[in-house]
């Protein structure tokens, strides 16, 4: 499974940025699609994910600023980021993990920098 991402970039406190990854291969056996980040410094870590019947796990830390959607017809996910403040600033990576056999796979990372 190959994963593009897009949508990263600079923003104001306040701002809102929209990042998609399209997933492309063997996406039939994608389970789950989410969002993971990276700041400087620290350890890289779950953002939301969504799984494949639409159920969503969201970080306290986004809960109410961030939304994440799934296309399966076209293996999309979108995550809206809304009120971004500067502790969003990070590399954001697209995951899946998939079954059959199971696995995990990432997108490069798109840089998101949240600054006034």
């Amino acid at each position: 499974v190959q994963l593009q991402a897009s949508g990263g970039g600079s923003v104001q406190p306040g701002g809102f940025l929209r990042l998609r990854c399209t997933a492309s291969g063997s996406t039939s056996r994608i389970n789950v699609m989410g969002w993971y980040r990276q700041a400087p410094g620290k350890e890289r870590e779950l953002v939301v994910s969504i799984f494949i019947s639409g159920s969503t796990n969201y970080a306290d830390s986004v809960k109410g600023r961030f939304t994440v959607s799934r296309d399966n017809a076209k293996n999309t996910v979108t995550l809206q980021t809304n009120s971004l403040k500067p502790e969003d600033t990070a590399v954001y990576y697209c995951n899946v993990k998939v079954s059959r056999p199971p696995g995990n796979y990432w997108g490069l990372g798109t840089l998101v920098t949240v600054s006034s």
